[in-house]
């Protein structure tokens, strides 16, 4: 009898060890990401002729590809967050950084958690560098100091196939953006019909060709000594219609829409501990500042684009914040907000 209890025992160790085991496998089985030659073996280019030139790998799931663009005559460096099984189709959501083009440590990779929050999504997120005052639009005439700009072109037409053909694109697309980015959203997809089921604005404004967004509009090119004349011609002429999202809201109706904003006064985010600040007195200062003052006119924007998306009956989620400046903290907490509709939108 105690011969048969040993060896029951035994066996029944045994097989615990061997169940736990296997769990313990199975829970570290993450999807191994796709090699990069095999990425590099799948790019398509665009029509015109702009494709995909290089590739490097980045921390965990990230990658920087290498994009030239015929329209601008220039390559782009694009930094994709691939889907967590970039091995199976996944829909992409294209995320803008703001008028500074992501550069000065100013971008999603770098002031958000963008990749411990779509670490378990089946999404691939795509975040363009440049464009620094640029409102991501085609411009009419090369400037003098910020070149060529053809960003619609880009966007729209030569980056998406690449990405899809790169990552197993599903043909569902989302775009967000925050600050200057949160105008072009819209005039994005007022550029190319379909190409996105969902868009976010964080913290933007959709007139543009009123007095005060046309001075709102220059004050942002100029900062970076643009000049809008070479963008959309002279104050009053048909390009600044042309590219006003709020004049032409009709053709967004079928499109998921999220706007947010705060109203400038400090928030919560907004201490010496708050995200971005680390301690520093002169960001805190600039931030209450001319943060404040910003999302102060965005406020302002967002309440006008809702009473005229209401006047068109159509539907659209607006969060105004109480409190609350134009800063990264609040734009992440916009992401993880609005990925819900985002996520819907596209399929998950």
């Amino acid at each position: 009898m105690g011969r048969y209890i040993r060896s029951r025992t035994g066996t029944v160790l045994t097989s615990l060890l061997a169940l736990a085991l296997a769990g313990a496998a199975t829970a570290s089985a993450d999807p191994v990401p796709t090699p990069i030659a095999a990425l590099t073996a799948a790019a398509r280019p665009a029509v015109d002729g702009s494709r995909l030139t290089g590739i490097a790998e980045g921390p965990g799931r990230m990658v920087d590809i290498e994009v030239y663009s015929a329209a601008m005559n220039a390559t782009i460096t694009v930094k994709v967050l691939r889907a967590v099984d970039d091995s199976r189709p996944a829909p992409v959501l294209y995320l803008l950084n703001g008028a500074n083009g992501g550069t000065d440590g100013s971008s999603w990779t770098q002031q958000t958690d963008i990749a411990d929050f779509f670490a378990d999504k089946q999404a691939t997120l795509v975040i363009p560098m440049g464009g620094r005052g640029s409102y991501f639009t085609d411009w009419q005439t090369d400037d003098p100091v910020l070149g060529r700009q053809r960003w619609t072109t880009f966007l729209t037409r030569e980056l998406p196939p690449v990405i899809d053909s790169t990552f197993h694109g599903t043909g569902a697309n989302a775009i967000a953006g925050i600050s200057m980015a949160g105008t072009s959203v819209f005039q994005l997809a007022l550029a190319a019909p379909g190409l996105y089921q969902a868009l976010g604005s964080y913290s933007g404004c959709a007139q543009t060709s009123t007095p005060e967004g046309e001075v709102f509009v220059a004050a942002v090119v100029s900062r970076w000594s643009g000049n809008t004349m070479n963008m959309w011609g002279p104050f009053g002429g048909p390009t600044w219609a042309a590219n006003d999202p709020y004049l032409h809201a009709d053709r967004l109706r079928g499109t998921a829409i999220y706007v947010s904003s705060g109203t400038g006064l400090a928030g919560p985010l907004d201490t010496l501990d708050g995200p971005g600040i680390n301690g520093n007195p002169g960001k805190l200062i600039a931030q209450l500042t001319s943060g404040g003052i910003l999302d102060a006119v965005t406020n302002q924007c967002s309440h006008a684009f809702q009473a005229r998306l209401d006047d068109l009956n159509i539907p659209a989620t607006f969060v105004f914040r109480t409190l609350g400046t134009h800063s990264w903290g609040y734009w992440q907490q916009d992401l993880h907000d609005s990925w819900p509709l985002f996520s819907a939108a596209l399929g998950g």
